[in-house]
Order: structure tokens, then sequence, then C-alpha cells
């Protein structure tokens, strides 16, 4: 009904599906792309012309933004639902003339309208490092999307070593897909996953990243890399943000491959992004409300699970990046953030500015030629 009233308007709606530049490629809907066959067709048979056997539409337009969007500052991101004008189906052009409100949006990868996020670990080559994975696992978290896990490379560990993993993280929350794109190893049920959602498929690089989505969609043909031999990592691939479509409906995006995510969250929000964590608050509470999980009296987290350590490294860093924050939006602020090692810190006055340099020759000259000129 939607799609029929923008038909009627000449108004077409899609999906960002990338950004180049300035320019944007839409996929059309498939109802919309129909009613433009069934509207040619009526025109044809009006004009005494015979039908063709198929009048194709392509599915994706090239489209710009409209400059009342810039003037207002809309902004266009992949995901994003858009409303299509003035098409160009000759040169498969168009113009972006509105941007529907979105489900949900992603400042890194920027992205729109995601469902759930797909993280991509290899087991082996290069090896599972536990501290990585836990801090892409606690951006993952942060987003408040659906996390899925999927540990690719499953051949080259033994059926003992899987359950040895599996057990591990089954401790911090987590029931992960073993896969191997190599041999197709619960490639299928990964896909199942991914049915009729949008999905962000995220992870350090050289895991398989690539692989997998070229396993899973025939068009996307995207590079793969190999694993350095002196660093054990992934050499980056992938360039821009991109959704594909999946065969079986959805579409998955691939993005661009990092090594350590930032950690950009409010320190009294990280405990909830540990799932072990929040099955402790669940039966029990701090003493204090603004408790942070250090060394607090009577807390109700604070003790002998796994990731611990990780989230008193965590902490310090998103406590690091809140006071640099503060100091930015406040410059003349006089305390300092100074870290004191094992997930601990404190606060410690700031050296006045200037106050402790010393003065260049070039000024001490300049200060003597002012003193000699007063004294003439």
């Amino acid at each position: 009904m939607i799609g029929e009233n923008f038909a009627a308007t000449g108004q077409l709606l899609g999906t960002v599906v990338a950004v180049q530049a300035n320019f944007y490629r839409v996929q059309l809907d498939e109802e919309d792309g129909k009613m433009r066959e069934m509207r040619e067709m009526r025109e044809m048979r009006e004009m005494g012309e015979q039908d063709p056997p198929h009048l194709p539409y392509p599915p994706l337009l090239l489209c710009t933004r409209r400059t009342r969007l810039k003037k207002i500052g809309q902004q266009v991101m992949v995901g994003d639902r858009v409303v299509v004008e003035e098409p160009d189906w000759a040169g498969g052009r168009g113009a972006i003339a509105d941007v529907l409100p979105r489900q949900s949006e992603l400042d890194r990868p920027a992205i729109a309208n995601v469902n759930q996020i797909l993280l991509v670990f290899a087991v082996a080559d290069p090896p599972l490092e536990p501290y990585q994975l836990s801090r892409f696992l606690i951006k993952a978290e942060s987003t408040g999307l659906d996390v899925l896990l999927c540990l690719n490379k499953s051949d080259l560990i033994s059926q003992q070593e899987q359950q040895q993993v599996s057990d591990r993280l089954l401790g911090w929350g987590y029931e992960p897909i073993f896969i191997s794109v190599k041999d197709g190893i619960n490639t299928d049920q990964a896909a199942r996953y991914l049915s009729n959602k949008i999905t962000v498929i995220a992870g350090p690089s050289g895991v398989g990243k690539s692989s997998l989505i070229n396993s899973l969609i025939d068009s996307a043909k995207l590079r793969v890399g190999e694993v350095s031999g002196k660093l054990a990592r992934g050499r980056h691939t992938t360039r821009h943000i991109e959704l594909f479509e999946l065969p079986n409906g959805g579409m998955l995006a691939d993005t661009p491959g990092f090594n350590q995510p930032d950690m950009d969250c409010i320190p009294e929000e990280l405990i909830h992004y540990f799932p072990e964590a929040r099955k402790r608050l669940a039966v029990a509470s701090c003493r204090f409300s603004d408790c942070l999980h250090r060394d607090e009296p009577e807390c109700a987290v604070r003790g002998d699970w796994e990731r611990y350590e990780h989230y008193l490294e965590f902490l310090s860093d998103a406590i690091a990046r809140q006071t640099q924050l503060h100091q930015q939006a406040d410059p003349e602020s006089t305390m300092k953030l100074k870290s004191k090692g094992k997930g601990q810190s404190q606060y410690e006055p700031k050296l006045e500015s200037k106050k402790y340099r010393r003065i260049s020759r070039k000024t001490q000259l300049q200060d003597l030629q002012e003193l000699y000129r007063d004294e003439e």
C-alpha cells in the first residue's frame, strides 16, 4: 500500500546500499520495480505496440541528494530507507528526496536500520585472542543490538579443542557457531540467522569475513587477503561499507576491518555489557548506586569471574576517554586523570600552563632590548 502511494506520485522507495563520495547507490523495492514494469507495458499497449517478453528495470539507481536535505543537515547513510524521485531509467539515475525514520543507527560503522551484529573470529590462523574477542563483544553489546558469534576455521582444531572453546565462551554468556568457510561447515546454519534481517558483519582482519560473505552471496566477489606471517594478523581488504542482498532475504553489511574498537561507552554503563555480570546483578545489588565495581565495599559484581580483569582494563580506558572529553569541553579544568595500573586511576592537579617552561633566547633578547630602550 505504501509503495502504491509513492508510485502514484512518481516517487519510489529503496534502500541505500553504498555511499561513494556524493553519490548513493539505492536498491529499489521489488514492488516499485514491478509497478514500473506494468506501467510501461500499459503505455506500450495504448500506443499499439506489442508487449515485449520482459521489460527489465534497474534494481539499482545512482542517486544524488536533494539540496533541501543538505540545507537541513540530513545525512544519508548506508541502510537508510529513502524516497527517490525523478528516476532516469535509461541512465540509471535518480535523486533522494527524503529519508524515512531510522529504527537504529550506528556511528562506527556508519550504518542505519541494523537488526543484529555478526562477529566473526578465527579459532586458528590467526589464533583466537580472548582479550581482543572480549573487546569486540563489549563494543557490539554497547549498540543494544542482538549479537551472533561465529568462529571460523574450525577445521584447523580438534573436536576436543572446540569443546574447550565452547565451554569457555558459554561462561562468558555466548553460544558460538563453529564454521569453516573453506570446508562449508555450518555456513548454512549461520545463514539461517541472517534471513530477513539487516546484519553488520564485524571482526578483526584475516578471520574470513570476506570469504564468508562470498560463500553466502555469489555476486559479492569481495577481495580476500592472507594472514601476515610476522604478526599473525590479517591484512585489511575491505575499504568501505556496502550492503549485499542475501538469497533468502535480508542484507549483510561488510565493514572495514579494525583491530581494536574504541571503548567509547559511559564508565557506569560498561558493566552491563558483560552478560556474566548482568547475571550477578539480576540476583544481587551493590551497596552504592554509583558503584564502579573496583574496590567499593559490598560490591555484587567484583569476584572470581574470568573477564573481571578485562572489565577493569576497559573501565580504565572508558574513564580516560570521558576525562579527555571533559577537558576538551572545559579547557580551564585543573584536574587530570592518572593511571595507577591494574585498572586503578586517580585525579591529580594539572601544572599551570607555561609556568614551568624555559624562556627562549629570542624572548630573553627581546626583553633585554625593551629594557635598554626604557633606560634610554
